[in-house]
């Protein structure tokens, strides 16, 4: 008696198996080159700073609203402005692991990212 593999775990269910995990890569990295160009932005203080990044992660863009800048209170403004970055950051963050989980659930694959 031979031994038999369970149902789609033959050779046509493991060619399908990669033919999936190809497709599903291809999406991952059209996806991910789309959010690497998208812009991210945040304030901190009420809007007196702004800054943006992109979903690489560069920081493209800081703006500061002249009435913060105290030359008597620089570490305030320091920490407005790592705040913004920071909120940012964790911007970029959410939508990728949103955007990828998206995709890993599409495949069957939901939780794995």
């Amino acid at each position: 008696m031979k031994a038999r593999l369970p149902k789609g775990y033959g050779s046509k269910g493991m060619n399908d198996m990669l033919k999936q995990a190809q497709a599903m890569q291809n999406e991952m990295e059209l996806v991910k080159a789309e959010l690497d160009k998208k812009e991210y932005t945040s304030t901190s203080g009420g809007g007196v700073v702004k800054t943006t990044v992109l979903g690489d992660k560069t920081v493209v863009g800081i703006k500061i609203e002249p009435e913060v800048v105290d030359p008597e209170d620089i570490e305030m403004l320091e920490d407005l402005i790592i705040a913004s970055i920071n909120d940012a950051m964790r911007m970029v963050d959410e939508d990728s692991e949103k955007t990828m989980g998206d995709i890993t659930s599409k495949y069957g694959l939901g939780g794995i990212l």
